[in-house]
């Protein structure tokens, strides 16, 4: 029916006078089927009739008031047509058209189709822009009046467009509506803001208070509407310290060698506050020794380097030297904790700290010192320990300090020409092995990020020494020494901080040089099992045979051309045929002691290799074949008391022990054996040997766990062993047994302090375990009817904050590299994932069957959008994220579990559970964009979490959906324009 005849009907009721029910009757008998009122342009038709003369036609006004009641027309359509009228000058038209406005402004809605919610999207903006363009001409006809004396009509006109812009935008929803319009409609936007700059100018000079207040909180709404969802909720903002306590201690002892970025983006995740509590504590109960040193360093050297690194991350207008000065001001109410760290270290720790964070620029001088200042005072009252033992003890925290520069001279000194002063160089590398400083500079040079130079230039040092020219006996027992203390060093290294920090760095030539060989191919570690018959414990057999000679005919090895790589290379086969002939009765007792003297007489390198081989060997072996190998390893351990002995032998003897014990370690726990390694002054492994012997590690597990719970936060020692069992049990064996612990709390405060705990100990390797907890024992919850019980409030509560937390700190940082205590464990394989979730979205994954139980009839959707919007598709998948990342796969079907539970017909704790963890992504998040987990959100959950009370507000639908796609906006548009 063409326009022209909707015009002759409306004129027909206009002059017949029929009432506006009348009117709708036989409307609808002209216009029995077909084309809808809005198609037709009802709504625009009716307004062009009634604003023909100066005033508006009541009659056919009342014909559209009736229509927009009766829902004969839609808001959008009005919207529409309201903003196509342009004569601002004829005042009662406007007023009219206000009073239309009126009627609906504060309550948009549409339940139609997603194209017709962006369409009501568009019309509201262009009906923002109207109104703003009719306030700008009432305040100039006002301004006008002003000057000829006569204000009065146009203030009730302003003072009208004003009150229904405050009405339409007072409303979430509408500024909802409209930031969804702003990204579809940028130009229309533009113009909105030309308009409001327009007006404020007009406005500026109005006298009316109450009126220029009116308009600048308008102009405050608008002005919010792009920046909705940038208000930044802080990501696990309420993590208390158990968290921060873990994630410091976990860096400081077990990943000091650490890039400090992925801690700078762990610790944005939890309290900036608690961080320097977490270190004092640490720095108090960490082991004597290597332990305590690591400690130190961490606290005084790496964390004011992650700080300086978190200020480029710093929000809002607060300075971050502030930020930092307050958290202090909070450490120094902890007097007992600082003092207790005081008496640790026999020094002001505080003041230390403060100074380091001066120099790094994190407090201003007026702010130190006033620190500085308040802690003198307080320590005054300290209990003080004056015994003369004490008095004598350096505090580490200045020798970390004073070590820092002396590790960037060591650099210095490495990179000159070695063949020009080898002698100048053994004496600073002497003086690098005395006392503890070697300790001192390793832990200085890990907290700095200096720890791989140091290495390389160790191993380039131990290589140089592998090349011999003619040299004199004094040439070549500084050879031998260089030889044997880089060697030493870098196994310390290696079993200290981690093999990673030896060959991260590995030589772009292609050259290979010989302590990585050795170290890669035959260096026991942890989580590595050596074959002792392996080709690379098999070199060239009459090397072997002259070397063999060699330990058993000479009084002592000669130094001149002596090639110590291959002697490293070939003893473990020399080992064998020794000890085959002593096993066998050719050789005695004496000459085995003879052989071990000589192997370990002049460099300690020998006798590290010799036990590495052993080591390997005694694993192979029965009960009763091990004796005569152990018994060489204690040969091997003890020192040589000669007067034969190279220069600094007893300061070698020492890191040599130390590295046996360490490579003897597992060994010795399996066979129940004992060696007495000579004493290096200090506990050299302080988390050895943790877990209780013959007694099952789930028993363990649920000890351990219900002790730091009570406790309230996980001490070092726990940590490591919760570590220990996530080494034996593996991954699922810890994560699916702590759950279960977690499930069985029923005191609220109980399980929020679980969850804090958990996350703290599933920081130990987070990401197998996120895929743990998100690939199979959630679903395995979900899925499972009986379990549903154990869902309720409040560890099912308890248990999805958790999932979120894990979630979203494996998904911010799966990007980057694993840590290198990360890098040791047994990797998941992809396969398995792929096979649980296939690529292929027509083949069903094992999961979809799991779900097939809860499968529904799908809607019948008209438009194309609803039919994509009711299938499983998801912003990721239009982003086109990596579906091959095991990660990506995992979080994808929980979502997509998630979604099927929400549309499920059964409702039960596993729906309130689904619910929780909605809420949770929320809570956490501040945009569901490109790059958040919510992104593999099915675009059908949206529709189905408007339904949950808790869920239904505006600002949490443009929260979930990836307002960057014009499907994403549909989504939206679709859900608000339904609330």
């Amino acid at each position: 029916m063409k326009v022209v005849n909707l015009k002759q009907a409306i004129l027909q009721a206009w002059k017949e006078r029929w009432s506006d029910y009348q009117w709708a009757i036989n409307m609808k008998k002209f216009f029995p089927k077909g084309a809808t009122w809005d198609i037709l342009n009802l709504a625009e038709a009716l307004l062009e009739q009634a604003m023909i003369g100066p005033s508006p036609n009541p009659l056919i006004l009342s014909y559209l008031k009736y229509a927009i009641s009766s829902q004969m027309v839609s808001y959008s359509s009005v919207l529409t047509a309201i903003s196509k009228f342009d004569d601002f000058s004829r005042d009662l038209c406007v007023q009219a058209l206000l009073d239309i406005m009126d009627m609906f402004c504060d309550r948009l809605s549409c339940h139609g189709k997603a194209e017709e919610c962006i369409g009501l999207c568009r019309a509201l903006l262009s009906a923002l822009h109207w109104l703003l363009r009719c306030t700008a001409a009432s305040a100039e006809r006002l301004r006008e009046g002003l000057e000829a004396g006569t204000p009065a009509a146009g203030e009730k006109q302003l003072a009208m467009c004003l009150q229904r812009l405050e009405k339409t935008l007072s409303s979430t929803k509408n500024r909802a509506l409209l930031h969804i319009a702003k990204l579809e409609e940028a130009s229309s936007w533009t113009a909105i803001e030309h308009c409001l700059l327009k007006l404020g100018e007009i406005l500026a000079n109005l006298s009316s208070p109450q009126l220029r207040s009116q308009a600048e909180q308008c102009g405050t709404l608008i002005t919010s509407i792009p920046t909705m969802l940038s208000v930044h909720s802080e990501q696990l903002h309420k993590t208390g310290f158990p968290t921060v306590h873990a994630v410091v201690l976990l860096e400081g002892t077990m990943n000091l060698t650490g890039e400090t970025q992925p801690l700078v983006e762990q610790l944005m995740m939890v309290k900036r506050m608690q961080i320097w509590k977490a270190c004092f504590v640490g720095l108090i109960e960490s082991p004597e020794g290597t332990g305590e040193l690591k400690w130190t360093a961490f606290t005084f050297l790496k964390i004011p380097q992650v700080l300086v690194k978190l200020k480029k991350y710093s929000h809002g207008d607060k300075d971050f030297t502030e930020d930092v000065s307050s958290a202090f001001e909070f450490l120094l109410k902890l007097t007992p904790l600082l003092d207790k760290a005081d008496q640790r270290c026999n020094c002001d720790c505080t003041n230390f700290l403060l100074q380091e964070c001066s120099k790094q620029g994190l407090l201003s001088e007026a702010s130190t010192n006033n620190l500085m200042a308040k802690r003198k005072a307080d320590r005054e009252h300290a209990p003080q320990l004056k015994s003369d033992e004490n008095a004598n003890i350096q505090p580490n925290p200045g020798l970390i300090l004073r070590a820092e520069p002396t590790v960037t001279n060591i650099l210095k000194t490495m990179d000159a020409d070695h063949s020009k002063s080898p002698e100048g160089l053994l004496g600073v590398l002497g003086h690098m092995l005395s006392g503890k400083s070697l300790d001192l500079l390793l832990a200085a040079a890990a907290a700095t990020g200096k720890l791989k130079s140091f290495a390389r230039k160790f191993i380039n040092l131990n290589e140089f020494t592998t090349h011999r020219s003619e040299e004199s006996t004094k040439a070549a027992s500084v050879r031998a020494l260089l030889f044997d203390i880089s060697f030493l060093m870098l196994c310390h290294v290696a079993q200290t901080y981690g093999s990673e920090v030896i060959l991260s760095e590995s030589n772009t030539g292609g050259e290979v040089f010989f302590f990585e060989t050795w170290m890669q191919t035959c260096m026991p570690e942890e989580g590595k099992i050596l074959n002792p018959d392996h080709p690379c414990f098999r070199p060239d057999s009459t090397k072997v045979e002259s070397l063999v000679a060699l330990l058993n005919n000479s009084s002592e090895i000669k130094l001149v051309q002596m090639k110590w790589h291959e002697a490293c290379l070939n003893i473990s086969a020399a080992i064998l045929e020794i000890l085959n002939a002593w096993e066998n009765g050719v050789l005695a007792f004496e000459s085995i002691q003879k052989i071990t003297d000589n192997i370990k007489g002049k460099v300690c390198s020998l006798a590290v290799c010799a036990v590495a081989w052993l080591v390997a060997h005694v694993r192979m072996l029965g009960l009763d074949e091990r004796e005569k190998s152990l018994q060489m390893i204690r040969q091997l351990a003890g020192p040589l008391y000669s007067e034969n002995t190279l220069q600094f032998y007893n300061e070698r003897v020492v890191i040599m022990s130390s590295i046996l014990e360490h490579m003897c370690a597992d060994v010795l726990q399996q066979t129940a054996t004992q060696i007495k390694f000579p004493s290096t002054g200090m506990d050299t492994m302080p988390y050895w040997n943790l877990l209780p012997p013959k007694r099952p590690i789930k028993e363990v597990l649920t000890d351990i766990f219900a002790k730091v719970l009570e406790k309230g936060w996980v001490d070092s020692r726990s940590i490591h062993i919760f570590d220990t069992l996530l080494h034996m049990g593996g991954v699922y064996w810890l994560c699916n047994n702590l759950i279960k612990e977690l499930l069985k709390e029923t005191r609220k405060e109980h399980t929020l302090r679980a969850v804090e705990l958990l996350y703290s100990i599933f920081c130990l390797d987070m990401q197998q375990v996120t895929l743990v907890l998100l690939g199979h024992i959630l679903p395995g919850l979900l899925t499972d009817s009986s379990k549903w019980h154990s869902l309720m409030d409040p560890p099912g509560t308890a248990l999805a904050k958790l999932a979120v937390w894990c979630a979203l700190s494996s998904y911010s940082s799966h990007k980057g590299q694993a840590s290198s205590r990360q890098k040791k464990r047994q990797r998941e394989d992809i396969e398995d994932y792929i096979s649980l979730f296939p690529l292929d979205d027509m083949q069903p994954s094992k999961l979809m069957r799991l779900l097939s139980s809860n499968e529904e009839d799908a809607n019948i959707l008209s438009s194309p959008t609803d039919r994509s919007m009711s299938s499983n598709l998801s912003a990721s998948q239009l982003h086109t994220v990596n579906m091959r990342d095991p990660l990506n796969r995992v979080l994808a079907n929980l979502f997509l579990l998630i979604s099927s539970i929400l549309g499920s017909r059964t409702a039960g704790p596993h729906t309130q559970f689904a619910q929780w963890f909605m809420e949770g992504c929320v809570d956490c998040l501040e945009q569901g964009g490109r790059g958040s987990i919510l992104q593999f959100m099915p675009f059908t959950t949206v529709s189905e979490l408007v339904k949950v009370s808790a869920m239904s507000s505006p600002k949490v639908v443009l929260a979930i959906t990836d307002l960057s796609l014009p499907l994403g906006r549909q989504v939206a548009a679709k859900a608000i324009a339904a609330l």
